[in-house]
């Protein structure tokens, strides 16, 4: 077969076209045929859906639901009808609300999911009331919320062979080109795939829907054992995993965790399902580390006083694991934290930033230079969720006690407030359909 050119990209000759096709077909075996956009059509092989060069992100544009007639916001007393694709969205102007949406269908590759379980994630919060993170994430127009999700196949597209209707699955968010050309692809590391579409993420449209279409090979099957909660709440677990596996911790490291927040609190049952110990968890209000005690009652708890300052509130910390411990687990973002957490480490000791925080931040440099102390920082996760599903199944992680506060689909804006408000104590808000 001669080279042929598509509407969006080229596809090589060769006994294999070295182009990333639909997910049960990875790459399309070519004996000669008429090529066109969308699809390959081939006296050799099946039909097969051709990835434009943007990867996904022409497939799951926002323009394709913002500009179908049946998107409209619903008022603030509508009830929705129980078949409507209702979502949570936020704009610009820091509205949050219920948008009534089309149901979409699958094409080939594809998966239709009855989002089961979604978790409200600080950085939905964050994109609604403050309207972006850092510069490259901004909030420009109405915008699907949600990335923590679980649910049930309800319509499988063409070629799709691994799912069925009925499989319970949970929804990996962030679906990266996965071309060979793509350097982090290749290389395991598709956090880093400048061509990723994730989910909530502006301006692509989260999974806090009710119907959520999504590529067939970024599913992952949840066991009978494995609720839609715990699905739903394995990707913070995800994140928390990817800090731990990239930090290098190992059995009987001395730990320390900074914010008992939901990140945190994965953490911490993620460092103690590795043997870390002693483990010290800090916050700044107290509910949260009873909470994380608890949870693991084996884990000591500091409060961070306001306005202490750092070096202070590493002499507490240090009196409590009794002596330096050798990593930090920062899930806060918040300089004065860190600052804290380099304080508390021993000589080579290593400080791991999953946390989100300001853009420009100051860091004790002699502290860290003259005790050899590393800090590493983390972006999202890769490879983490099988790996999630199968310590939840195993009972070597209890999600279950994260989830404080839930609520049904049509009550997600309420849900949010809550979320929002620190005074209602939630650790992580769910939304069940």
């Amino acid at each position: 077969m001669n080279a042929a050119t598509c509407k969006r990209g080229t596809i090589r000759a060769g006994i294999t076209c070295q182009i990333l096709v639909s997910p049960d077909h990875m790459r399309a075996l070519c004996g000669g045929g008429v090529l066109k956009y969308g699809c390959v059509t081939c006296p050799r092989s099946p039909r097969i859906d051709i990835m434009p060069d943007g990867g996904f992100a022409d497939v799951y544009s926002p323009r394709s639901v913002l500009d179908n007639p049946s998107f409209r916001i619903l008022s603030p007393n509508e009830k929705p009808s129980r078949d409507a694709n209702i979502a949570a969205f936020y704009n610009p102007s820091h509205e949050i609300h219920l948008v009534e949406k089309p149901r979409p269908k699958p094409g080939p590759g594809q998966v239709l999911i009855h989002v089961r379980a979604t978790g409200i994630c600080g950085s939905d919060v964050h994109f609604w009331k403050e309207g972006r993170i850092g510069d490259s994430m901004i909030v420009t127009d109405e915008c699907g919320s949600g990335h923590e999700s679980a649910g049930e196949v309800v319509e499988v597209g063409e070629g799709v062979t691994a799912w069925k209707v009925g499989d319970r699955v949970a929804i990996e968010a962030g679906v990266p080109c996965s071309k060979p050309s793509c350097d982090y692809c290749r290389t395991g590391r598709y956090n880093a795939c400048p061509d990723v579409v994730f989910f909530s993420t502006p301006p692509f449209h989260g999974t806090l829907t009710r119907w959520h279409l999504h590529p067939a090979e970024w599913l992952h099957r949840l066991p009978d054992s494995v609720s839609f909660e715990e699905g739903a709440l394995c990707e913070p677990l995800a994140v928390a995993l990817a800090g731990i596996d990239r930090c290098g911790l190992r059995l009987g490291d001395p730990t320390l965790i900074c914010g008992a927040g939901p990140i945190g609190l994965v953490s911490l049952l993620s460092a103690r399902a590795a043997g870390a110990e002693p483990i010290v968890i800090t916050d700044i209000v107290q509910s949260r580390l009873d909470f994380a005690k608890k949870l693991v009652p084996g884990v000591r708890t500091v409060l961070i006083a306001r306005g202490s300052t750092p070096k202070k509130s590493a002499e507490e910390i240090k009196a409590a694991a009794e002596g330096p411990l050798k990593f930090a687990i920062e899930c806060t973002g918040v300089e004065s934290s860190i600052h804290t957490a380099i304080c508390s480490m021993q000589f080579g000791g290593k400080v791991f930033i999953i946390g989100v925080g300001k853009d420009h931040q100051m860091f004790p440099f002699m502290q860290l230079s003259a005790n050899e102390i590393d800090v590493s920082f983390q972006y999202r996760y890769a490879n983490q969720y099988p790996r999630a599903v199968r310590l939840v199944a195993g009972g070597l992680i209890d999600l279950k006690p994260l989830v404080t506060h839930r609520f049904r689909l049509e009550e997600a804006v309420e849900a949010f407030h809550v979320a929002a408000d620190p005074a209602q104590g939630a650790i992580k808000v769910q939304i069940h359909d």
